[in-house]
């Protein structure tokens, strides 16, 4: 079998990422993997929910989970009584649009539920407003499947201690 250049390249580059990832996960002991496969599951019901979102910019979902059991949800859109129109003629988000982490911490102000030390899951990573409701709810644990420009919310989030992983969306398919 003849291999040219280009493939031999290929398969050097697919031999030291499977070498890596091999690595990765063998360092990683059951209850990781456990955890790690609990993460990809609801960050994919996330993004079924983020579907609900009327916003056409983008679509945004989270979940709020706590011993296992989801005590909340949100995705961005317009508050309660408003039309779901989330853009204005110019294409542009209106300012009054809710994202959805906002929505699910509010909805556990209106429940019997608490958020100490629950985990966030959430289609993109937070901005800083969102970062500052999390870090007040006693949310513990955020994860998150698409990474935004700005990255201030992540910050905030790990200098307040706040756990913060990033799963690749490509690793949810």
């Amino acid at each position: 079998m003849v291999i040219d250049k280009r493939n031999r390249a290929f398969l050097s580059i697919f031999s030291f990422l499977f070498v890596l990832l091999r690595s990765e996960w063998e360092c990683m002991n059951d209850s990781e993997l456990k955890q790690r496969e609990l993460d990809r599951r609801y960050l994919r019901m996330a993004q079924i929910w983020a579907e609900n979102s009327y916003c056409k910019r983008r679509q945004v979902g989270a979940l709020i989970v706590k011993d296992k059991m989801i005590i909340s949800d949100g995705y961005n859109g317009t508050p309660g009584g408003f039309e779901n129109i989330c853009e204005d003629e110019n294409g542009l988000t209106k300012s009054y649009v809710l994202h959805a982490e906002a929505n699910a911490i509010t909805k556990i102000a209106r429940s019997n539920n608490n958020s100490q030390q629950a985990t966030l899951y959430v289609t993109a990573s937070p901005c800083i407003e969102c970062a500052k409701l999390i870090i007040q709810s006693g949310i513990k644990r955020v994860v998150y499947a698409e990474k935004y420009r700005l990255t201030e919310g992540v910050e905030l989030l790990e200098r307040a201690d706040i756990e913060v992983v990033y799963i690749d969306k490509e690793e949810l398919i």
